[in-house]
């Protein structure tokens, strides 16, 4: 099959999509993903529908978030792609006057069902991120930060410290994580 311009569109408004997560555009944003798509990221891992659910509670909360979203790089293989893009995570929690930027690459899986692209999968690698002190200087404590990763152990701060605990460990730029992630990434194209 050869991959269109429609199709490059396709894919690129899935990605720039995101910003439904921001809006609490929570239908619009359901449209982006297949029915079994999952997600795995800092604070959730499991179905896309159920992530849905859990960013609409989180924006019930005290952490609001922003994303800002880059143009994507695309490699297909007939009905299914993987696509990188750069992103920036902003996040507030108001309560603590706290907040976080992390930039970061969204990895996606996605195919082509019914003649519609959408996410099968995402995943995320963190490059690097740093604490931002909207009404001026307040204390970390640097304990909790030093559980994560460099890259982004201020996003997992504000998030713990927000109700929404990073339970485990996930790729940086560069780590063992990215490579075992991207490696399975391949061969689910070539599949």
């Amino acid at each position: 099959m050869n991959n269109t311009v429609e199709d490059r569109l396709q894919i690129s408004d899935l990605m720039t999509g995101w910003i439904h997560r921001d809006l609490a555009e929570w239908e619009a944003m359901r449209s982006l993903f297949h029915a079994d798509a999952t997600i795995e990221i800092t604070w959730f891992e499991g179905l896309a529908s159920n992530f849905i659910d859990a960013s609409a509670r989180m924006g019930e909360s005290d952490l609001k978030t922003k994303h800002m979203i880059g143009a994507p790089v695309i490699t297909f293989n007939g009905d299914k792609a993987i696509v990188e893009t750069n992103a920036m995570i902003i996040g507030e929690n108001i309560k603590l006057n706290l907040g976080c930027c992390v930039h970061n690459r969204f990895y996606d899986r996605v195919e082509k069902r019914n003649g519609s692209w959408k996410i099968t999968h995402r995943q995320s690698v963190y490059d690097m991120g740093s604490f931002s002190f909207p009404l001026g200087l307040v204390d970390i404590d640097m304990a909790v930060c030093q559980k994560y990763p460099r890259e982004y152990a201020a996003l997992a701060y504000v998030l713990e410290k927000s109700g929404f605990p990073v339970n485990r460990v996930f790729a940086t730029r560069g780590s063992e994580l990215e490579r075992k992630m991207k490696a399975e990434g391949v061969a689910w194209l070539k599949a």
